[in-house]
């Protein structure tokens, strides 16, 4: 067993089982190259300062930029024996470079070390993360443009209710993508300072410049205060809250993938690559891809739990406890990355049934409300209007009939304000053509959403906060 840097203190190795227990190099591992980052950076601030020599300084970079290469190319291999990344990259450099090697922690400990690699992983990672977001609110963008003019009931309680369209129904989800993208952003500001330098928690009595260390890894500014540095992770814990709320609006347009694509619904129909059969009934098409990402919310929304419950009892400043912070943010990071890269793909191949959305539109009344209101518009209280709606829905169902086929005389005896102009008051089309109020359904106003919707993609990408809205 490899000696630990830390073993001066001690009298005998540490059981094998509890270095293993104790090791997290199986799970930090993927942050190497954030903890080279980090390390040429204070190798260069201590070379600067006069800490160490500019010539060591020099041949640690060098040394560290190697390393970096020969485990990209697969050269140099993880020793699953180290104890964390951090670790197992010191004791690298020091084999290849001697004493020169072992001057790299100078002023720094691994608290501050582990700190500044984790929000780098998680900067890079959020950033990709936006992108794959962007890359779903651009498909249902695409798609919503192709469906403005598609009638589809839309629901309360899972109950038909008002006409919708297909367009209008995808941008809801985009709105919603645009708030995750707006979430992550503003994770990524607060998490933008920089902990190295901050040593174990106290700092260090030697003459560093953490502004030059920060400005080299692109950190806004140093964090301000050093215990703060070493033990926050609230980064985490926005940055996983922020994920389970993108996984909860992907399962929550699977919910509905599911139902759509079923024989009962069969508004959608998925690819065959984005679906699975039976190993029994031959008949079977299986919406795999969604329910996999329903059971995954699950599972994201558990590390969030885990990290609020890690942080929830643990003193200031670093306790071992935060080495779980890794297993589940990772975890969540994972898991989002793979559900949005495979439900895009999905949506942008799926096929829209148009006539069968129609169909479920003409059934179940949902032109109801468009009936009261053409008996408003003529000078009758809401109230009023809506009573005798209601009245007409029962006489319908008691005859087997819609409102569109009740007959005039039907509706006369209510009312001597109905005249044949109702009928296309009341028509499907009508209904949704005339919804024109601001984030309605009509085509002019989902065209309208769909513009801004694509304005403020465009200003995430910039960082822009200005938008010029449609209104």
């Amino acid at each position: 067993m490899a000696e630990m840097m830390w073993a001066g203190r001690f009298s005998k190795q540490v059981d094998a089982g509890v270095n293993a227990f104790n090791s997290s190099i199986a799970f930090d591992a993927r942050m190497y190259k954030h903890d080279i980052q980090g390390s040429i950076a204070h190798a260069t601030m201590l070379g600067d300062c006069g800490i160490i020599s500019k010539e060591d300084s020099i041949e640690i970079i060098g040394g560290l930029k190697e390393i970096l290469a020969d485990i990209d190319s697969g050269a140099l291999e993880f020793d699953p024996n180290a104890e964390d990344i951090h670790m197992f990259i010191e004791a690298e450099l020091t084999k290849r470079l001697g004493a020169v090697g072992k001057r790299l922690h100078t002023a720094r400990s691994r608290n501050d070390q582990v700190a500044v690699d984790l929000r780098l992983y998680l900067r890079d990672e959020i950033k990709e993360i936006i992108g794959l977001v962007r890359k779903l609110a651009e498909t249902l963008i695409d798609m919503a443009k192709k469906h403005t003019e598609t009638v589809m009931p839309g629901y309360t309680h899972l109950q038909r209710a008002q006409p919708v369209t297909f367009a209008h129904h995808l941008m809801a989800y985009v709105w919603m993508l645009i708030r995750d993208i707006g979430r992550l952003n503003s994770t990524a500001e607060r998490m933008n300072e920089c902990p190295l330098g901050c040593g174990a928690l106290a700092g260090t009595t030697y003459k560093t410049d953490r502004m030059q260390t920060s400005e080299l890894l692109g950190f806004e500014m140093p964090m301000q205060n050093s215990l703060d540095g070493v033990s926050d992770r609230d980064y985490c814990v926005e940055l996983c809250s922020a994920l389970s709320l993108i996984m909860t609006h992907l399962s929550r347009f699977s919910e509905e993938i599911i139902l759509w694509c079923s024989w009962e619904f069969k508004f959608i129909e998925l690819d065959d690559a984005f679906a699975t059969g039976s190993s029994i009934m031959p008949q079977k098409k299986n919406p795999d891809i969604t329910e996999l990402i329903r059971g995954k919310t699950g599972r994201v929304n558990g590390d969030l739990v885990t990290l609020l419950t890690m942080l929830k009892g643990i003193p200031l400043a670093y306790n071992k406890d935060m080495q779980e912070d890794k297993e589940a943010i990772f975890d969540a990071v994972d898991n989002v990355k793979l559900c949005l890269s495979t439900f895009t793909p999905m949506i942008a191949t799926m096929r829209v049934l148009k006539e069968n959305m129609r169909n479920a539109s003409a059934k179940g009344f949902i032109n109801a409300t468009d009936c009261a209101d053409y008996l408003v518009k003529k000078g009758m209280p809401f109230r009023d209007a809506y009573k005798i709606t209601g009245t007409l829905v029962a006489q319908c169902i008691e005859k087997n009939l819609t409102l569109e086929t009740l007959p005039m005389e039907d509706y006369k005896a209510m009312t001597d304000l109905f005249t044949e102009d109702v009928y296309e008051a009341i028509s499907l089309d009508t209904c949704v053509r005339e919804r024109k109020s601001y984030g309605g359904p009509s085509p002019d106003a989902v065209n309208q959403q769909i513009r801004n919707a694509e304005l403020m993609l465009e200003c995430a990408l910039t960082d822009s906060l200005v938008y010029d809205f449609e209104v």
